[in-house]
Formats: structure tokens, sequence, C-alpha cells
């Protein structure tokens, strides 16, 4: 669907918008208490925690060879895969060399990235949800909205409504705790008979061989204890030295994420179960996965993204998300986070268009507990999405050129950077009011800003005003 279509869409959507509002201010408002009440020096914290993420990504060839050295040390199966695609072929090929048609999943981005569950239905398996949010939005076959609650968009209502229909016998409820309690019987069944389960990696410790996994629900212990194979999909960022690096940022995640202190489960697998233990997989497999991560880390401008650690902490303050939504997006990473990301992995071409979803107002550079600048890097990539940057994501060369707009900027780079073209110009500027305000709807790139707002007069007092900014030096 256009962007502008659904934008327009759901913009128009009260309930949404309700729902949005009530969601993002109280994740905004959690975080806000916690931090003046449980920590001490958050800012000394988010820089460790970047100085950790940064000397990882400096060494990263270094880590994912001695992670994969220690992991398999461990017991695990280590496999590489450049994409989307190689990740998905592996994931199915153990499926179908161990006779499994169903796998358990704990919620995973990564998944969601190399669209695993739809691949997977497409060749007659099945992939099943056990998050919470995760199991209503595959209930609703929704993607997710959010990168760390997924179903934020639906209310308790619309959640038992969706129960009523989709569960066999499950009651028409609307009290969190009861519909808490039809998904967890509705899944039990479901964990009895798992042979395989899936999860991703919040962090991978490549000193240890181990991945790091933090939730909530107990669905993830679930899936990594009592299924019989065990497959994580880890992208290749996700690595770090230590278990002190991880903590670092494991510390920020939580708060940054929901407000909360600490997850209620964090779960690190080492590998597959040894002798004496008493659950655990008997077997272990781990895909390092690209999808054009080494692409973003060659890159001057892009390559502090990789610092991510999925906390959505972005996406809860962007006052453009909170209004339409992360389906606008039309992408599995939305909000800032994404309009970063999504066209870098994804191509400029499939998905330039959510660079257009800020207003710049650098709330999430301000918030992301490992400093990425992301309201930056969307002017970047907005610079690279018109032909002016040296260094453009892939698919940007398919993209249609608007030649008119182009000209248009080109010419008021140059006046503006021009003094005595631009004192020449705003002198003038006001002659042309008339033309202005009667034409603009029609006139290119300046009818896009009609459609939506008024333009202020221009007369002799503006130009006059202008000059007194400081800065500003005529003559």
């Amino acid at each position: 669907m256009n962007h502008e279509k659904i934008v327009r869409e759901k913009l128009q959507d009260q309930q949404l918008r309700n729902n949005l509002f009530n969601a993002m201010h109280t994740l905004q408002t959690n975080r806000k208490n916690l931090l003046a009440n449980k920590f001490e020096d958050w800012q000394g914290l988010r820089d460790k925690a970047k100085k950790a993420k940064d000397n990882a990504l400096n060494t990263l060839a270094d880590r994912l060879e001695e992670f994969e050295k220690n992991a398999t040390a461990n017991g695990w199966k280590v496999h590489w895969a450049r994409n989307s695609k190689e990740a998905c072929e592996i994931v199915y090929n153990l499926m179908k060399e161990k006779n499994i048609g169903k796998i358990l999943k704990q919620k995973s981005m990564a998944s969601e990235e190399i669209h695993l569950n739809h691949y997977l239905e497409d060749k007659g398996l099945v992939a099943l949800e056990t998050d919470l949010g995760e199991v209503i939005i595959q209930l609703a076959h929704e993607p997710p909205v959010h990168i760390v609650v997924p179903a934020i968009h639906k209310n308790r209502y619309e959640i038992g409504e969706l129960f009523h229909e989709k569960i066999p016998g499950a009651p028409k409820e609307h009290e969190p705790e009861k519909l808490n309690a039809i998904a967890r019987e509705h899944m039990r069944g479901e964990f009895k008979t798992a042979q395989m389960g899936l999860c991703g990696a919040n962090f991978a410790l490549s000193s240890e061989g181990a991945v790091w996994l933090a939730e909530n629900e107990g669905n993830g212990r679930m899936c990594t204890t009592i299924t019989d194979v065990l497959v994580s999909i880890c992208g290749i960022e996700k690595v770090v030295e230590t278990f002190e690096d991880a903590a670092a940022s494991a510390t920020l995640l939580v708060p940054s994420a929901t407000g909360q202190f600490i997850t209620n489960y964090n779960n690190i697998v080492c590998g597959p179960r040894r002798e004496g233990d008493l659950d655990g997989p008997t077997e272990c497999h781990i895909i390092l996965l690209d999808n054009h991560r080494t692409d973003i880390l060659a890159h001057e401008d892009y390559y502090g993204a990789l610092r991510c650690i999925r906390c959505g902490a972005c996406m809860n303050f962007c006052p453009v998300y909170d209004k339409i939504g992360g389906h606008s997006y039309q992408a599995v990473y939305p909000g800032p986070i994404g309009a970063v990301i999504s066209p870098q992995i994804f191509g400029m071409d499939k998905n330039g268009d959510v660079v257009t979803l800020c207003s710049l107002c650098g709330r999430c550079s301000e918030v992301c507990p490992v400093k990425i600048p992301l309201a930056e890097m969307i002017r970047q990539l907005r610079r690279d999405k018109i032909g002016q940057g040296k260094n453009p994501p892939h698919g940007t060369e398919k993209l249609e050129k608007n030649v008119i707009e182009k000209m248009i900027f080109f010419g008021f780079t140059y006046i503006s950077t021009h003094g005595g073209l631009w004192k020449l110009g705003m002198s003038n500027a006001r002659y042309f009011n008339g033309i202005i305000q009667s034409q603009g709807k029609r006139i290119p790139v300046l009818k896009n800003w009609f459609e939506f707002k008024d333009l202020d007069q221009i007369d002799f007092n503006t130009y006059e005003n202008v000059k007194k900014m400081p800065g500003v030096i005529y003559g």
C-alpha cells in the first residue's frame, strides 16, 4: 500500500490513536520515574555500554571468530547466513532432516526480518509464536507494530474479541488476568509436544560462546529448555566480548524498553545439555546472520546504528510513531531505528519512504541508551535518497528521481550559500507573496506544504527580521 495512503488511514483511526497515546505515555512515565529513583549515573552507564558496543564492532571479525570457536567447544553448531534466504533454508533443512513439522518460537526480531514464518508456511511447515504479544498478532494475521511490544496498538477489549473468535472454546473476556490465562492454557498443550524451539539473541558473548536472552513471560525459557533441538538466529552485531560488556547494555535495555528495573527472566544458554543436566536441548544450533550488516558497518555515516540493542525507546518517544503506529512504516523495523536500518537492510527502493516519517525533533537521539545519533542519520539518509550522498545504501539507484524537485533544491542551496544572492532573494521575496499564496497548491514542493499547513505571509518586516537574526550577515 502507498505510504501516504496508509498514513492517512492510521491518522483517521481514533481507536488506534487512543491506544498508542495511552501506551506510549505509560512507557515514557515508567522510564522517567525509574531513572529518577533507581539510577545514580545513567549517563555514565550509557557511555560504558556505547564503548563496549563500539569496541565489539571495531573488532567484529575477531569477535565472530572467537564466538565460533568457544561456542563450538560448548557444543553449539554454528551456521553462517549471508542473507535471509540462507537463514531460512538452514532452519527449513534442520526441520526436514529431523522430520519436525512445527517449531515453537520465542520472540525474535531477526526471524521477523528474514520472514521465517511465511517461508516455512509456504513449505507446509508451522512456526508458532509463544510470546503473548506475538501470539496476539499471529492470531490477527498482522506483523508486529513495535519491536518490543508487538501488540501495543490493541486494547484489552480488542484482544478479548480476538481470542474469543480465534481460540476454540475461549470465552469472551477483557480482564488482563483472564486474557493471560486463556493464552497460557492455549499454549501449554503446544509446549508439551514441542520438539524444536527457536530464539533470537539479545547478546552473544564471544569470550563465553554463549547467548543471553531477556524476557518477561517464561515462554523463552520453555522454548530453550524443554525442546530437543534449539535454533538461535543472531544478527552478527549482537556479538560482544565479555559478560560485563553485555551486562552494561542489559542494564540499559529493560528500563529503556518497558520502564522495568530488570526482566523476570534472564536466560544464558551455553549449549546443549550436559551429562547430569535435568533439562535443556540435546542439540543447539546458532545462525549468525549478516543480511547487509557488514555493509552498514563499513559505512562512515551509519555504522553506529549497529549499536542498537532493540529497546524500542526511540519509538516510545517519537511524536510521529505515536500518531501513526508501526504498521504505517510497512517495514519489519518501524520508528526512528527502522527509518535508519530498514532502507539499509532491505534496500532504499523498498523502504526508502520511511525516512520521511520523521520530524527531526531529535528526541530519539536523546533517549537512545547507546547514544545512536538517529535524527542525524535519518537526515543523511534523506540526502542519500535524493542522490546527494557519496555512498548511498543499496537500492538507491533504482529510485525514480523528481527532476523538478532536484532542480528547485539545487537552486535553493546555491542561493542560500551565496550571500549576495541570498540578500537579493530575501529582499525581493515579498513581491512574489501574492503568487505563492494563491498558486502555492500547484507549485512543485510547495504544494506538499500547502496540503497540510499555511505558509506565513512574506512582507518587508520578514526581511528586516531575518537581517536581525544572530549569525546573519548582509552587506
